[in-house]
């Protein structure tokens, strides 16, 4: 009889360190409970019932239509964090987020005017253009960091004003937009073909976009190359030490240049289910600050794909249930934006104060084990 591998049970074992485990999910749970106290804060001192507007959100957010317009938010959200957790995973602090999906969105709305393939043609020539487009104009920043130094976070942020610009020259009659719109009071392009429409479920709630299973293939293969690929270890060993990436044989630049490529491509499909599933055009009524979401949800998140999916969601939720507040006991909806910004001002705090107790809990513990040791050896001479 062949007895069980131990060492095999003891490596399996070691993985779930139930310290690291609520450690980690003390940050993100400090930081929302410390936003609501805020908020509750504010809510008071305005004469408002702190408790009244969370009933109104969360009785909205928990009906069925409005989970299901939960969900279509989160799916937006989620890929916007997943584009900027890419970078992040690398110290790569990708600003550009906002500008690398206004981009996408408006060649892909393009494209899909202009051209009528069969669906199963149609839809991944979209999403195609989308990341290239994307991708592109993310490399930008890489190859100014790699081959000038310039820091992310400035070309970022100035190519997020540059797109602006590209958006408002191409989005004209006669180029991205048709010469004669049947919208005189708008500028926008043509809708896009019937064959680019993505699926959808017909629910109880509403309709649920499809492209949520799209977010949530986004999320796998994320987690898939962070933790099972040579490329994954390279970019999580670069952005924990990029001199020790150096050292064992890790091409800097060239991971710098790939991991802004991929984090651009990714913010491309920000604006897909958008325009795939509702809008069916590019227009000046686009939704702004996706991007700027993104890293917030990223953050939150704590840039791990399970982490961002809870964070997109209470994002979402916080989207979505804020609508009714202005609606049922003259609330402002602008609590809901106070909120979101606390949340992320209180996860930077939470993460440094749940940072500097684990360094503490790690310095107890080589401690005390140093000490044992001691005492071992103490020991043994005095036997001796």
């Amino acid at each position: 009889m062949t007895s069980p591998n131990p060492a095999a049970k003891r490596s399996f074992a070691s993985r779930f360190d139930g310290e690291k485990i609520l450690l980690a999910l003390a940050a993100p749970v400090l930081a929302v409970l410390l936003s609501l106290v805020i908020c509750s804060a504010l809510l008071a001192v305005s004469g408002k019932d702190p408790f009244d507007a969370f009933d109104v959100m969360i009785r909205y957010g928990t009906a069925s239509d409005g989970q299901v317009l939960t969900l279509n938010r989160a799916t937006v959200y989620y890929v916007a964090g997943c584009a900027a957790a890419f970078g992040f995973r690398m110290n790569l602090f990708n600003i550009g987020v906002e500008g690398q999906y206004r981009l996408g969105v408006l060649f892909a709305a393009y494209v899909g005017s202009q051209v009528d393939l069969p669906s199963f043609i149609q839809i991944p020539l979209l999403l195609v253009t989308a990341m290239l487009v994307g991708g592109l104009w993310a490399s930008v920043a890489g190859l100014l960091k790699v081959y000038r130094g310039v820091s992310e976070v400035i070309s970022t942020i100035m190519l997020n004003a540059i797109a602006t610009a590209v958006v408002g020259l191409l989005l004209i009659p006669g180029r991205f937009a048709p010469a004669k719109s049947a919208n005189a009071n708008a500028i926008q392009t043509a809708p896009v073909s019937e064959s680019s429409h993505f699926f959808s479920i017909e629910t109880a709630g509403g309709t649920l976009w499809g492209f949520i299973f799209v977010a949530i293939l986004i999320g796998v293969l994320f987690q898939f190359t962070l933790t099972r690929t040579r490329f994954g270890f390279d970019l999580r060993a670069t952005g924990r030490s990029e001199t020790a990436a150096k050292a064992s044989g890790v091409n800097v630049k060239r991971m710098v240049l790939t991991s802004m490529a991929v984090s651009g491509a990714i913010a491309g499909l920000i604006g897909i289910p958008e325009l795939l599933q509702s809008s069916f055009y590019f227009g000046q009524s686009i939704q702004l600050n996706l991007g700027f979401i993104g890293i917030s949800v990223a953050l939150l998140g704590r840039n791990s794909p399970i982490g961002i999916a809870f964070s997109a969601l209470l994002f979402a939720f916080l989207d979505v249930s804020g609508t009714q507040l202005p609606l049922h006991g003259d609330y402002p909806q602008e609590i809901v934006l106070v909120m979101q910004g606390t949340i992320v001002i209180c996860v930077v705090v939470a993460y440094e104060l749940v940072r500097r107790y684990g360094l503490k809990r790690q310095q107890q513990k080589v401690g005390a084990e140093l000490a044992a040791q001691a005492a071992a050896a103490a020991n043994k001479e005095v036997a001796a």
